[in-house]
């Protein structure tokens, strides 16, 4: 690995209403130099130019044989981001993109061939990695609490209702044929926060079944318009893991739950385990002194933001309302190790449970020192694939399906401490 003296000069693809919350943070990175934004619609690059002062690269042709630009930001439809990948790969550009990786294994398998020849930077924004109960997991099991790991279960529950805004706002009147993706072509939320907590750690056998009751049946049900033939709204997988333990993961798109939308809810081990609730989070360990009973730990205070805290101490019904009113609160918790942040970020708008900023700078320090994001595609490709494989299970009524996995990192390159 070797490190980059030229800075960033990125070009954000795709300015819709999710790529805002990242153009000031690559604006304000210390090692980005140059910030274009580009767009189908001409219209929302030149509010996007207006709104923070960025010069417009007119495609994404353009931005990818620019010597102007040296890396993208991907945030188009997810259905695209791993062909768009791949093209700005062989370009030779460095990649940030949003989630997921593909919906297509063969084009993950494709993005790791090229990373792994290239070296470029490929970092894709999962925000489970960074969310509190993700790393609270992360580090309790480095340090042994759990034991061997036994179960976890993760869930995103985020109902069409709740998304049909965004699907409207980049599919136009054609909206419904993208609403109706399988859930588990969008897994990574779910996967990344029980898999990242356990490195090296992988998917060996999957099998799920679907729900196909959704009342709306324009997108899923009998009359689905969906551009995938997909009838299920909810889907869940059950994984055999490398380690010997077994994962649950829910992706809910017909259900009545707003927040938290994504949460790991349960991760066992055979000395401990950790229990999330709405909105109190636990740790149970075995006591030395007894072995037939156990600590019960309350580490709310941890991993939840202070303010959100302080809500849950005085009123705990009037604390969950707050929460579910703001799903993608902008407070990071006394968990996230926010020290190792830029102070230039200091600020700036912050989102999904404060994970923005974490992946950011992980892109940008990847690309300036030349090591692995802590999303590389490697990583990605194990949160990723499970998924992609358990809609074909559920469309097949429960088939158990081999993982294939795509390994370990190459070992001469080394991956960024997440802290």
């Amino acid at each position: 690995m070797s490190a980059n003296k030229e800075k960033i000069k990125i070009a954000v693809i795709g300015c819709g209403r999710f790529a805002k919350n990242f153009v000031k943070l690559f604006k304000a990175h210390p090692f980005v130099e140059k910030v274009y934004v580009c767009d189908l619609i001409a219209e929302r690059a030149e509010q996007y130019s207006k709104d923070y002062d960025v010069e417009i690269i007119s495609s994404f042709e353009e931005a990818l044989s620019s010597d102007k630009v040296n890396s993208v930001a991907i945030f188009t439809q997810r259905f695209k981001h791993g062909e768009m990948v791949i093209q700005a790969l062989k370009a030779g550009k460095h990649v940030y993109s949003a989630v997921p990786c593909s919906i297509s294994i063969d084009e993950i398998r494709e993005i790791e061939e090229l990373v792994r020849k290239t070296r470029l930077t490929y970092s894709m924004g999962e925000t489970g990695f960074y969310r509190a109960p993700a790393i609270f997991c992360r580090e309790e099991f480095a340090k042994g609490t759990f034991g061997k790991f036994t179960y976890g279960e993760a869930q995103y529950n985020h109902d069409i209702r709740n998304m049909e805004q965004s699907f409207r706002s980049s599919g136009g009147e054609d909206w419904k044929k993208f609403a109706g993706i399988p859930p588990m072509f969008y897994p990574t939320h779910s996967t990344s926060m029980v898999l990242s907590a356990m490195p090296g750690v992988y998917a060996k056998k999957v099998v799920a079944f679907g729900f196909a009751g959704s009342p709306r049946t324009d997108i899923y049900g009998t009359d689905r318009q969906n551009l995938y033939n997909n009838p299920f709204a909810n889907t869940s997988m059950l994984l055999e893991l490398s380690n010997g333990g077994i994962c649950r993961i829910s992706e809910n798109r017909c259900v009545g739950w707003k927040s938290p939308e994504t949460y790991i809810s349960q991760f066992y081990g055979t000395d401990g385990g950790y229990e999330f609730s709405v909105a109190r989070h636990h740790l149970a360990t075995w006591k030395e002194e007894d072995s037939h009973k156990v600590n019960m730990i309350d580490v709310t205070h941890k991993l939840q933001p202070k303010s959100i805290y302080e809500k849950i101490c005085e009123n705990y019904d009037e604390a969950i309302q707050a929460i579910s009113e703001a799903a993608g609160f902008t407070e990071t918790a006394p968990i996230q190790p926010v020290e190792r942040l830029p102070k230039e970020f200091e600020g700036i708008h912050n989102a999904h449970n404060g994970t923005h900023h974490f992946l950011i700078d992980d892109f940008c320090r990847a690309y300036q020192t030349g090591k692995l994001s802590p999303t590389n595609i490697w990583q990605v490709a194990r949160w990723n694939i499970p998924g992609l494989l358990a809609h074909q299970s559920a469309i097949s009524g429960g088939k158990t399906i081999d993982v294939p996995d795509l390994g370990e990192p190459p070992a001469d390159w080394e991956v960024l401490n997440w802290k």
